[in-house]
């Protein structure tokens, strides 16, 4: 009965039926949706509207602080959040400020609320957009890309309706080119292809000759720099080894040049169903930085072209991420920008007689040796009749799918280029049923952006006879695919499957886990970015797949660490010491630098009284030879203090274990200069520090030679230890989520984001030394 009244529940918020069923079987979601739902009918006190009910929809599922969902139900109830867009900025918000109590004001900017975008302004800014690209507009008329004018109106005004300005620019461009003339309506006219070559050479290397690494001493803007890679120029891209003209060629790079001005275009291209990890990193740094170093712009453009994995969480963490390494995109596209332009350019592809619908199912397409579609020579009028069907939603998914005429590199015949799929995307909702392939979508995005350095992994490599044919089948401008070596870990995996199945077996909390190696991880961690990116410049450009030891990474981590992060101490096995003999009836304040190799970076103040608290492991009644800390008769200086302690007395429980020790002190220009100096702390603050440790046993824990049971068998069971009791001086009270610090003798640590009012936690980045049985 109540899994009925849920569904009814569900299905009255806007699910199907059939998504409310899927919701039900998840029982932390359907709960949480189940509050959401109850929660906002008390605010409204009626029914909910599908508007509403697809934003509390997608706060549910998203939500991970459960603390917040009553604050942003009453913001979605009360209609002050009303968009995804608004949403999104709320979850990312809530999940980057853990701390209680929420700034309202703060949230509210943040989030856009009350921000009204009037006509006047949409009519204004698309204005302004038009007038940027009238040359273009009047030339090209109703050719021209409009999702430009769109995206540009878009990024002055981020909480606008999208529909508004659509419409807008629908009007503005009515206006200024009339309406569509029998010519705007023309199909391009056919044109024989070139020939294309019969071999594609192999790519020029990049920056690795015989297998040598990238000179280390070269920043990354250095290394992709001008000459410094055997790349192009704009414009040039009939010089590459390889490169496929035709008749058209040269007007349409002529026309690229007037678009471009000669300036070097490269793009980042995530898919938007995961997380990024330390691989992307190395792309991250390639596509921006070589753009960044040739005054150039890089496009940040998301492949959203298979709706059933896109989470609007990932393209959130993947926006984050580039901003977090340091750079800044030209623009944030989407491939769905294009869907109409690309939906125009495959019925012109069967039009030229280059592609046709295939009925062949799924399973008789896989592999390289599938047989030849008894449909391919089907005439070009029924093809596009059923393409038409195809996008009407007359077939089911997988009856019917566009093939095009080609056979790829790697020896696959007829690559699809689109199939159907009757799942609602992220931002066009239910407008589609069909969607392109990537075989298909990449190269003409990259044509419509102008990208004049296409810079891809090494297992696109195969593609790139299907890149080039595409392009030069519809008479556009055709980019150059540069392939490169993918970065790989030892020790880890990175696989979004993977990731899953750590986090469905519990071996990790999620995507941000810190031992795993995405980069939200690495972020949580504590890994500055300038220490990834650095890593990156370190690896080199390389043409081969380059496998990394952890420890080179953490070198770099330690290298910027050791210049930027203010110094702390803590204790983890904290010994009580009295001081019987204290120079002072209240406690003293010390002053610490907060760099002890530059003192002009500052100093914090911490309080140093009679009672303090050192390491357990720093006290020894019957030290080993070679011992230098406390000890009988082996007296110790204590950090910035001044003083140097000298044991007295050792007071133990009914056990016989230590519980505290009683010391004089003097100050330690008194007397000879102790062994050993240790750290301390006095009146502290009570922390929980987590000390991370590899999570897989063996290097390659994905090969079966290696480890024969698969790498969930592989896990090593001290990969975290948790100090609950640990604590900490407080001069790190004010610390707020990813500050970091050097705890004195033990190591880098980074405020986790589970750190609340009165309970902080640290994560260990890194220790303040290579580990030699991490080589």
């Amino acid at each position: 009965m109540a899994a009925l009244d849920s569904l009814s529940l569900f299905t009255g918020l806007g699910l199907s039926e059939h998504k409310a069923r899927e919701t039900l079987k998840n029982t932390a979601l359907s709960a949480q949706l189940r509050e959401a739902a109850t929660q906002a009918q008390q605010t409204l006190g009626s029914t909910i509207d599908k508007a509403t009910g697809t934003l509390l929809y997608g706060l549910a599922s998203r939500l991970r602080d459960p603390r917040r969902l009553s604050f942003l139900v009453s913001y979605i109830a009360n209609k002050k959040i009303h968009t995804e867009l608004q949403l999104s900025a709320a979850l990312e918000y809530v999940r980057s400020h853990p701390l209680d109590p929420i700034n309202t004001e703060d949230f509210e900017q943040e989030c856009g609320v009350g921000v009204m975008v009037t006509p006047e302004q949409i009519e204004e800014a698309v204005e302004a957009a038009i007038n940027r690209h009238r040359p273009q507009l009047l030339e090209e008329r109703y050719r021209f890309n409009m999702g430009l004018l769109m995206g540009e109106a878009r990024a002055v005004l981020k909480w606008a309706d999208g529909k508004m300005i659509k419409h807008e620019v629908d009007m503005q461009v009515l206006h200024l080119l009339g309406p569509k003339t029998e010519t705007d309506l023309e199909k391009k006219p056919k044109v024989s292809k070139a020939r294309p070559e019969e071999k594609d050479q192999r790519t020029a290397k990049v920056l690795m000759e015989n297998g040598e690494a990238a000179d280390q001493t070269l920043s990354l803007i250095e290394q992709l720099r001008g000459e410094a890679l055997k790349f192009h120029k704009p414009g040039e891209n009939y010089k590459t080894p390889g490169y496929v003209t035709t008749p058209h060629t040269m007007d349409l790079l002529k026309q690229h040049l007037e678009i471009t001005g000669g300036q070097v275009r490269t793009r980042f291209p995530p898919e938007p169903n995961g997380i990024l990890h330390i691989g992307h990193a190395k792309a991250i740094n390639f596509n921006f930085g070589y753009a960044k170093a040739n005054n150039g712009i890089c496009f940040l453009r998301f492949d959203d072209t298979n709706p059933e994995k896109e989470e609007a969480k990932f393209f959130t963490a993947i926006c984050d991420m580039v901003t977090w390494l340091g750079y800044t995109p030209y623009k944030v596209t989407y491939a769905s920008d294009y869907f109409d332009q690309l939906y125009a350019w495959a019925v012109e592809l069967i039009h030229r007689g280059q592609a046709y619908v295939c009925h062949q199912r799924g399973e008789e397409l896989k592999g390289h040796n599938s047989l030849p579609s008894p449909w391919r020579d089907r005439p070009i009028e029924e093809s596009l009749l059923l393409f038409e069907a195809m996008r009407k939603g007359k077939f089911a998914e997988g009856e019917a799918t566009l093939r095009m005429k080609l056979v790829m590199e790697d020896g696959k015949m007829d690559p699809v280029a689109y199939r159907v799929k009757y799942t609602p995307h992220h931002r066009t909702g239910d407008t589609w049923c069909i969607y392109p392939t990537y075989d298909y979508t990449h190269c003409l995005c990259d044509s419509i952006e102008h990208i004049t350095h296409s810079l891809c992994t090494k297992e696109f490599q195969a593609r790139r006879s299907s890149y080039f044919w595409l392009c030069n089948a519809l008479d556009v401008y055709c980019p150059v695919q540069w392939e490169y070596g993918r970065l790989n870990l030892h020790y880890a995996v990175v696989s979004k499957r993977k990731i899953l199945q750590l986090v469905a077996a519990g071996a990790v909390r999620d995507w941000d886990d810190p031992r795993l190696f995405t980069l939200t991880a690495l972020r949580r961690r504590g890994f500055p970015p300038e220490a990834i990116n650095n890593f990156c410049a370190r690896v080199g450009v390389t043409v081969a797949q380059t496998t990394m030891e952890p420890h080179l990474l953490e070198a770099c981590v330690r290298d910027v660490l050791n210049d930027t992060a203010p110094r702390a101490m803590a204790v983890l096995e904290p010994l009580q010491v009295i001081i019987t003999n204290f120079p002072s009836t209240k406690s003293l304040d010390i002053q610490v630098p907060n760099f002890p190799a530059d003192e002009t970076k500052g100093f914090h103040q911490i309080p140093f009284g009679s009672m303090i608290f050192i390491e357990r492991t720093d006290f020894k009644e019957e030290p080993e030879p070679g011992y230098k800390r406390l000890a009988w008769g082996q007296p110790v200086g204590l950090r910035h203090t001044g003083y140097v302690i000298e044991l007295q007395h050792v007071v133990k429980g009914p056990s016989g274990c230590v519980e505290s020790l009683e010391v004089t002190c003097r100050r330690a220009d008194a007397a000879e200069k102790p062994k050993a100096f240790i750290h301390w702390v006095s009146q502290p603050l009570t922390c929980e520090i987590r000390l991370y440790e590899r999570l897989f046993q063996h290097k390659n824990p994905e090969d079966p030679a290696e480890v024969p049971g698969g790498f969930l068998s592989d896990l090593n069971p001290a990969s975290l230890q948790v100090v609950e009791a640990a604590l900490v001086d407080c001069s790190v009270a004010l610390a707020k989520p990813f500050d970091k610090f050097q705890f004195e003798r033990l190591g880098y640590f980074s405020l986790d984001p589970d750190s609340c009012q009165g309970q902080l936690v640290f994560n260990r980045t890194v220790t303040l030394k290579e580990d030699p049985g991490k080589v």
